[in-house]
C-alpha cells in the first residue's frame, strides 16, 4: 500500500485508511488461522505458506508461523518475503503506467525524470540491503546483526503504525463511502484466504512438487 501510494502520489489519508484495514483485519488473522491449521491436521509447510500468503504484514506471519512449529514459520517466511521482493518490480511499474496515463489526460510529458519522482525510493533500500544479506555478507555476520536489525525493525514499525494509528477513526473505516471499500477489502480477502489456500496445498503439499523438507 506504502509502495503503491508513492507511485501515484496518492491521498497520505487514504493510504492511512488501507494501512488501518490491514493491521484490523490482520490481528484476528494471525490467531484463528494457526489454530485452524493445527485443528485440521494440515502439514506444517502447506499451514505456513497459506499464512504467508494471506496475511498483509511480515510481522503477523512470523508471530502466527511461531505458534504452528520452525517448518511454518519457514514456509511462511519464505511466501512473504519472496512476496516482498515483488514489491519493487510492482512499483516501478505502477509508477511507470500512471506517468503514461497522466500524460494522455493532459498531464506532464512522460519523461524519466518524471517516473523517477514517482517511484518509491524506499523500496531501493529494501532490495539493495536484501540482496546485501543474502549474497555479500557471510552467515556469521548475518547472525550477529540479527538481533540487533530486529530490535531496530520493531521500534520503526511500531512507530511508524502508531503515527498510522493518531490518524485513524474506526468511525471513518465504517463510514468512508458508505463502508463500500471496507466491504470490497473484506470480500478480497475471503477469496484469497481459500485461493491461496488451494496453492499452498499444490506447491508445498507434495501435489506438483516434492513437499519441501523444512525442519
Amino acid at each position: 500500500a506504502i509502495a503503491a501510494c508513492g507511485a501515484i502520489q496518492g491521498d497520505k489519508k487514504k493510504l492511512s485508511y488501507v494501512t488501518s484495514l490491514v493491521l484490523i483485519v490482520a490481528v484476528p488473522m494471525m490467531i484463528v488461522m494457526p489454530w485452524i491449521v493445527r485443528a485440521t491436521g494440515m502439514p506444517d509447510a502447506v499451514g505456513g505458506a497459506w499464512l504467508g500468503g494471506t496475511l498483509d504484514t511480515s510481522g503477523s506471519v512470523v508471530a502466527a508461523g511461531a505458534l504452528i512449529s520452525e517448518p511454518a514459520l519457514k514456509a511462511g517466511v519464505i511466501v512473504k518475503f519472496s512476496q516482498n521482493v515483488l514489491i519493487g518490480v510492482a512499483a516501478f511499474l505502477l509508477s511507470v503506467w500512471w506517468t503514461f496515463r497522466q500524460r494522455a489526460e493532459g498531464g506532464e510529458r512522460p519523461r524519466a525524470r518524471v517516473i523517477w519522482d514517482r517511484f518509491p525510493k524506499f523500496v531501493l533500500g529494501f532490495l539493495v540491503t536484501s540482496a546485501v544479506f543474502s549474497f555479500v555478507l557471510d552467515a556469521a555476520t548475518v547472525s550477529t546483526t540479527k538481533g540487533t536489525l530486529n530490535g531496530l525493525r520493531t521500534v520503526w514499525f511500531a512507530l511508524a503504525f502508531t503515527c498510522i494509528g493518531l490518524e485513524t477513526r474506526f468511525t471513518e473505516l465504517v463510514s468512508m463511502g458508505r463502508g463500500r471499500p471496507a466491504a470490497a477489502f473484506l470480500a478480497a480477502q475471503a477469496f484469497n484466504v481459500v485461493w491461496t489456500l488451494l496453492l499452498a496445498y499444490l506447491l508445498f503439499g507434495g501435489v506438483l512438487f516434492p513437499a519441501p523438507l523444512l525442519r
